[in-house]
């Protein structure tokens, strides 16, 4: 990746996982980071890594983002880049999900990508800058009982597409990846009940989620990084609209004929 000034990188879900990690990768190369997220504590631990600007609150916060938006130009000058990394659970069935567990879904994994979006497209058309929307493969296929968050991501892919189509005369780019397993803390607790029922270690139930993908880990957290990296970066500026799948293979396995694997 290249790119001749810093620019200014705002990160929602900056706190820990793939957000963290991209805090960390972009300042590394000498961006500017924004840290946006819900707790103040992790967001100030990273400022001490980064030198970035915490920004504690909601990123799907029409009021908090117009908070956020003068603290950034009196630091930072602008939004070069927007990495929308912020998500959450939607857990059950559909008949098993309320209508304040479904806003709750949308809220945490859609309304976050969207008001962030919107907050930053007056300095995104200034800068003819990029948008990279966090997915997950949960975009592409349905895992059993996660309704919201399955129903979340994909619309994402919507937005991403929305915003590409809209924003693309501008100049300003919008791209979204789409990991599977990361070891993040979310996913570390989603592991919790494979560990309980099968008394695995937090490895043993990594690699029994892994088992059937084609590379046969989970990702760090660094790798999806390098992925929103490159979107954003000089290097992908012929590239908008797109979904990058970044999940070691598992997307690629034809599910009915894992029981030739055996034979």
């Amino acid at each position: 990746m290249t790119h001749q000034q810093p620019r200014t990188i705002a990160i929602t879900g900056a706190g820990t996982g793939i957000g963290a990690a991209c805090a960390r990768r972009f300042a590394g190369r000498g961006d500017r980071v924004v840290l946006i997220g819900r707790r103040q504590a992790p967001l100030d631990a990273l400022v001490a890594e980064t030198g970035g600007l915490a920004l504690a609150g909601d990123a799907a916060s029409t009021a908090d983002w117009a908070g956020f938006l003068p603290r950034i130009a009196e630091r930072c000058g602008r939004v070069d880049a927007l990495i929308a990394c912020a998500g959450g659970h939607g857990i059950g069935r559909a008949d098993e999900t309320g209508d304040t567990q479904w806003r709750d879904a949308m809220h945490a994994n859609l309304d976050t990508a969207f008001v962030s979006a919107r907050a930053c497209l007056p300095d995104l058309i200034a800068q003819r800058g990029s948008i990279v929307l966090v997915a997950s493969i949960a975009a592409l296929a349905a895992g059993p009982g996660v309704c919201g968050y399955t129903v979340g991501k994909h619309a994402l892919l919507g937005l991403t597409r929305s915003l590409a189509r809209d924003y693309g005369p501008h100049g300003v780019r919008a791209n979204a990846v789409c990991p599977g397993w990361v070891r993040t803390p979310m996913a570390d607790a989603e592991m919790e009940p494979l560990m309980a029922a099968h008394g695995d270690t937090l490895d043993d139930a990594y690699a029994r989620v892994s088992a059937d993908v084609p590379l046969r880990r989970a990702a760090d957290p660094h790798e999806i990084a390098a992925v929103c990296a490159f979107l954003a970066s000089p290097d992908a500026s012929f590239v908008t609209g797109a979904t990058l799948v970044a999940d070691g293979g598992a997307m690629v396995v034809d599910v009915p004929t894992l029981a030739f694997d055996k034979l």
